[in-house]
């Protein structure tokens, strides 16, 4: 059970959705990326999100003086439900996005007396009260005759944004340095996509950039508290999985700089992540901390808003009316999912019976204690440690302490022995998720898992999630974009360098080539790199994957870097690779 206090906190954040919301009248189809022709689109009476109070930041952030934390839904309130029901826009992200012609607060007036008039038009008052956000273009025309290496390359100015002016009043965070962003619908810093897309630049010599990227998280953490899912003030309620920590430990290695520069953000990000831990009672969570019938303190993913994400409204709207559950419920399983980075999978969801597929609507995880998840917050521990030890701070044997704590609790409640497998646990009913998914690498990664562990480990995913095309994120084909068939760059580097840490390099070695020959297939013959791939066959037969919320994006900052690391320990792919 939760405790009483965040249970009274989730019920205030209801938000209730009509079950007959009007259809798009004719003539208003969806237009990808601009406002709609102004077709005679009417304002519909639909309840305002909730409010402020209702739906709080952090504390941390409540008060925080140098930025605009107030975010679109909170901003515009009943505009903002209306457009996102309208269908004005083929994305829900896009009005998030808006830029504001003119004070926020006159706008919404200006909203509230003139949708009542004769003839008022939703479309007509969106073209002119707000600019679409004009996001650099990722794609450019490639040539042919460049090499996958010299594509990757080449992409990485493509994908750089230079800090500029803040739009005022806009969701947009401003950084003070510049960053690579991941391309198409993405145009702003995401957090754990980031650790990926350095990895590349530092196999591409850019430590340029792999400092100012750095720089900007700390920034990020000075500012806010944490590093947000992406910069964006409606991400403000959640962070993604903490990699800060490697990322430092990347620029140590490349000699950028010395880890114990950011050791203050570094603590500050785990005191983001253990809020609340130190007065929990067993059986009972805060946040993103929970303590276990025995006092085994483990973390799962979290989000602050127990409302729709404003990126996904309608979506997420959908889901809730379908669930057959509390709206304020699902939603916060859905944030918190979108915080694992793995949105979404059947990670979360109940798991299907025999013939049915898995329903996002059944999605539960902040019930869910994930593996990687623990396993990163005991590297960060661990790094902590050594970091105060080498600084003198007496907190080193604490963190140690805490470390040795949740490695004995990830091996208690998420080793599964019999299948020789980690897999997360499920604290609210007391029994391990059954299934095998390649977040079982991070513990490989990070150096957690012993060497029978790993080579137990080596053995299932070898038998179970290796196909054509590289290592499958699940087992599972649920229509979920982080199932099988799809496979993720950042899922083959954790899975090639953990398993090559423990001394299976054949293992290794097979993954990178299978995931190259796939990448460079697809860019053979398309000419560019993209999100997700399906995995089921590679080489000229390559090609994206599919689900999500969204269409299949390029660009792509992630498996740019992957595969130019990958390119860089192992070398380009033979032509016979690439014809598989």
């Amino acid at each position: 059970m939760e405790n009483n206090d965040e249970r009274r906190a989730t019920s205030a954040g209801a938000y209730t959705v009509p079950r007959n919301d009007p259809a798009t009248p004719d003539g208003a189809g969806a237009v990808s990326g601009a406002v709609a022709a102004p077709a005679k689109v009417h304002a519909v009476a639909h309840p305002p999100l909730a409010s402020h109070r209702e739906c709080p930041l952090p504390h941390a952030l409540a008060s925080c003086p140098q930025a605009d934390t107030l975010s679109p839904a909170v901003r515009y309130g009943e505009l903002f439900v209306d457009v996102q029901h309208s269908g004005l826009f083929a994305d829900s992200k896009t009005f998030p996005d808006c830029i504001p012609g003119c004070d926020p607060e006159r706008i919404v007036a200006s909203y509230r007396q003139s949708r009542i008039e004769p003839g008022f038009c939703l479309a007509d008052f969106v073209q002119a009260h707000f600019t679409r956000a004009i996001v650099p273009d990722s794609h450019y025309v490639s040539d042919p005759a460049h090499t996958l290496r010299e594509h990757i390359d080449g992409l990485w100015p493509v994908l750089t944004r230079e800090p500029v002016a803040h739009p005022p009043l806009s969701s947009l965070l401003p950084l003070p340095h510049r960053y690579v962003v991941p391309g198409g619908r993405f145009g702003e810093l995401y957090y754990w996509d980031s650790y990926f897309t350095m990895v590349g630049l530092a196999a591409s010599g850019r430590g340029d950039l792999l400092l100012e990227m750095a720089r900007n998280f700390a920034y990020l953490i000075d500012t806010y508290g944490l590093v947000p899912n992406g910069t964006r003030n409606y991400y403000l309620s959640r962070s993604q999985p903490p990699v800060f920590a490697l990322m430092v430990d990347l620029l140590e290695r490349e000699q950028v700089a010395s880890a114990r520069d950011f050791l203050p953000q570094l603590r500050r990000e785990y005191e983001f992540w253990m809020d609340g831990a130190q007065a929990l009672c067993p059986g009972c969570a805060h946040r993103r901390a929970l303590c276990l019938p025995d006092g085994a303190v483990l973390n799962r993913y979290w989000d602050d808003r127990p409302c729709p994400r404003e990126e996904a409204f309608l979506e997420d709207v959908q889901t809730a009316e379908r669930s057959g559950r509390p709206h304020h419920l699902v939603f916060r399983d859905l944030r918190a999912a979108a915080e694992s980075g793995w949105d979404f999978s059947s990670r979360w969801l109940d798991l299907p019976l025999a013939g049915h597929p898995a329903d996002l609507a059944t999605i539960r995880t902040t019930a869910v204690l994930p593996v990687d998840l623990n396993a990163l917050l005991w590297h960060l521990e661990m790094r902590l440690a050594t970091l105060c030890g080498q600084a003198g701070d007496a907190d080193a044997d604490h963190f140690l302490a805490a470390a040795q704590r949740r490695e004995a609790a990830i091996r208690q409640y998420m080793w599964d022995a019999a299948a020789g497998i980690f897999v997360d646990y499920d604290w609210c009913r007391g029994t391990q998720r059954p299934c095998l998914t390649a977040a079982t690498m991070m513990p490989l990664y990070l150096g957690l898992a012993r060497a029978e562990e790993a080579a137990a480990i080596a053995r299932a995913v070898d038998a179970r999630l290796i196909d054509a095309g590289g290592l499958a994120t699940t087992e599972l084909t649920s229509g979920q974009q982080w199932d099988h068939p799809n496979g993720w760059a950042p899922l083959q580097w954790l899975a090639v360098r953990g398993l090559a840490r423990y001394g299976h390099d054949g293992l290794a070695r097979d993954i990178a080539q299978r995931w190259l020959a796939t990448v460079a297939g697809l860019y053979a013959r398309e000419c560019k790199l993209v999100e997700k791939y399906r995995i089921e066959a590679t080489g000229e037969r390559a090609r994206g994957g599919g689900g999500g919320e969204y269409p299949l994006q390029d660009g792509f900052g992630w498996t740019n870097g992957v595969a130019s690391a990958l390119m860089a320990l192992y070398g380009d792919l033979p032509a016979t690779c690439l014809n598989a």
